[in-house]
């Protein structure tokens, strides 16, 4: 098929190699522009754009495509269908009826849960057992078009949104290849009204960790917030990103390290940290952490 490819970050790369691995033709790219980035603030290429310049397609940023120029540079690439995964920009109408099958998008829930923007972390933080990718028929509405294809995936015990990230990601690209390879057998099926819920972009105010709450609450936070922008405490006034936790039995004060494995006290029950970052260093496994830090049994940990 003759594909325009519109996705941005690390998380749409895998789609487009796996469907330019699968010899569909790939019109153009679109992406959003370069972003001032690094120490220099420089201008640097999204993933995307930088895979499909080695990739050697065509690439695209308009800032905006309301206008008639942008949407009449779309429709002038004749695509039979357009495959969007997280690009940035909202499509208008004109957009969207162009490509003769219409515009694809890869979602990473299992719809209506979790439609917007942040649905990998807020399955997580919110305990689901699973999630997975849809494949839906794109509509003017906020991921409410008709459902094409569903994948499912269970949630680890210990997985962060890094890991399940990267892993939806692969997973999304095989269905997107599967959709199109039999798009004329599958069947939209129109979402139920029921189940409904919204994945809110993810506030940095949000990342303070409460030890007041539940071992469970703990974890998810720390989990579903990992690794961006990081779920954090403070100890002797210095902020620690915690990025990697698990249950644990123990009871103290809440924030209260229960032993050197950084096991900490919750309102109920325990968590260990297994993975932290100071501020302007490389996060690190507890163990190494534990090296220079020595965090011991009976220290507090706070979130003010």
């Amino acid at each position: 098929m003759r594909i325009v490819f519109m996705g941005t970050p690390d998380f749409s790369v895998p789609v487009l190699e796996a469907l330019a691995a699968a010899g569909h033709e790939i019109a153009a790219v679109y992406c959003q522009p370069p972003r001032p980035a690094g120490r220099g603030k420089k201008d640097r290429p999204s993933p995307v754009q930088a895979r499909a310049e080695q990739l050697g397609f065509e690439v695209r940023h308009p800032v905006s495509l309301k206008t008639p120029e942008a949407q009449a540079d779309f429709a002038a690439l004749g695509a039979d269908v357009a495959v969007v995964v997280a690009y940035g920009l909202i499509l208008p109408q004109a957009v969207l009826d162009a490509p003769a099958r219409g515009c694809l998008n890869i979602h990473a829930s299992l719809l209506p849960r979790w439609r917007g923007a942040a649905p990998i972390h807020r399955a997580i933080m919110a305990g689901d057992a699973e999630t997975g990718v849809c494949i839906i028929q794109m509509e003017a509405g906020l991921d409410t078009g008709p459902v094409l294809l569903r994948k499912t995936t269970p949630i680890g015990a210990e997985e962060t949104t890094a890991q399940l990230h990267d892993r939806l990601s692969q997973m999304g690209a095989g269905a997107i290849v599967e959709a199109l390879g039999r798009l004329d057998q599958l069947t939209p099926a129109a979402q139920p009204d029921e189940g409904v819920t919204y994945a809110a972009k993810i506030d940095k105010a949000e990342a303070r960790i409460d030890w007041s709450k539940p071992a469970v609450e703990v974890d998810r936070l720390i989990r579903g917030l990992s690794p961006f922008p990081g779920a954090w405490f403070e100890l002797d006034g210095v902020r620690i990103k915690a990025l990697g936790s698990r249950l644990a039995d123990g009871s103290g004060t809440a924030g209260e390290v229960l032993g050197s494995d950084l096991r900490v006290a919750c309102g109920a029950g325990a968590v260990v940290l297994t993975r932290l970052q100071r501020a302007g260093k490389a996060a690190q496994d507890t163990q190494v952490f534990q090296q220079g830090a020595q965090i011991g049994a009976g220290q507090r940990l706070t979130g003010e």
